[in-house]
This record gives C-alpha cells, structure tokens and sequence, in this order.
C-alpha cells in the first residue's frame, strides 16, 4: 500500500508536535496511520466500521474516565 496516494487528514484539535493520527479515504474504506510515521503500517477499515467508531465518539463511548 503506497501511502502518498492518499489525501491524509488530521484533525485541527491537533497538536503542532506529530502527535497525532491521520485519516484519509480510500476507494474500499477509510484508513489511519500515525503522523510520527508516515511511512509506516495503517490500520484499514470498512466505511460500515468507521460509522460505527464515529458514532461512538460522539455517543461518549471512548471517553478517558
């Protein structure tokens, strides 16, 4: 998988130190990678699985307490 042939995106929330993930999408899904390592593995999900993720985000489901 060539990862330049992506549009990444990270979120404007994002720290100016790397510290983040990005996000772009492909033709079959939706895949994430680490901004320190743009060359590096990303994780691949179906567009069905990256609903469900952002639902829930929203729904509070991941929160850190």
């Amino acid at each position: 998988m060539d990862n330049n042939a992506y549009e990444w995106r990270k979120s404007t929330f994002s720290e100016s130190f790397g510290e983040c993930v990005e996000v772009a999408m492909a033709d079959n899904g939706v895949v994430v990678r680490d901004s320190k390592n743009p060359a590096g593995p990303v994780l691949w999900f179906t567009r069905m699985e990256w609903v469900a993720f952002l639902y829930g985000v929203l729904a509070g489901e991941f929160g850190l307490s």
